[in-house]
Parts: structure tokens; sequence; C-alpha cells
């Protein structure tokens, strides 16, 4: 069974981010039609099933190159957004063992281990030095 389904997607261009954006996103509606009135619920519910259809529109499409062009141009959009959460998680693994001071002058993030005590920071970028303590 599981030779055929693989035969069955050769060529084809399969689940990629965009994708996984949009079956979230119908799933979210399919749950906010259940607690709206029954005129949106419906207009919510046809969204969902139109979003779902698309998605298995472009996973079982052949025309790759269109598929993943329209993958580049969702990250490109949404870029800035998954930097953010991706510095935040990076900011918060970091918390036990390092600080992270912003310089003065230029707002530069500086990271500092933990538990040096009174130190002395001199920023790479402007060369100001300002104490803080570890």
């Amino acid at each position: 069974m599981k030779e055929k389904l693989q035969r069955f997607m050769y060529g084809r261009y399969g689940l990629d981010s965009f994708g996984k954006f949009t079956i979230i996103v119908s799933l979210v509606l399919m749950l906010l039609a259940n607690f709206v009135p029954a005129r949106l619920g419906n207009v919510l519910s046809l969204l969902c099933w139109a979003l779902l259809i698309y998605t298995y529109f472009r996973m079982f499409s052949r025309q790759t190159y269109k598929r993943a062009c329209e993958n580049q141009a969702y990250l490109a959009k949404t870029a800035k957004v998954r930097h953010f959460f991706a510095s935040q998680k990076s900011i918060m693994a970091q918390r036990k063992t390092h600080h992270i001071y912003k310089c003065p002058t230029c707002k530069q993030k500086i990271r500092v281990p933990k538990g040096k005590g009174r130190i002395e920071i001199r920023c790479p970028k402007c060369n100001t030095t300002f104490i803080k303590k570890s």
C-alpha cells in the first residue's frame, strides 16, 4: 500500500509550508464556524472547504515549478514574522546562561555570560563602554 502511494505521488508537488498554513487556517475556520451564528457559520465552512480543496489541488499538482513559486512568495511575505519568533525562541533558550544587554548609544544587542559579577562591556559596533552587573 505504501508503495502504491509513493508511485502515485511521484512527480507531484506534495505538502510544503504554504500547504501547512492553509490546512491550519481551514481548521481554525472550521472551529469558528461552530461558534458563530448560522449564516456566518455557513460562509466560514464554505471557505474552509474551499481552502482544503485548494490545498489538495496544490499537493497533487504536477506543476511543481508553479507550486514552488507560490511557496516562495508565501515565505517571502512571512519572513519578518518567522524571524521574530525564531529570535524570541533563541533568546528564551539562552536566558539560563546569558544576559542580553542593549548598548545605550546604538541599541546593539550584546550577549554576556551570567555569573561574572560587575563587568565592563564594550559594544562591538560603536565601541562604547558601559558597566553592568552580570
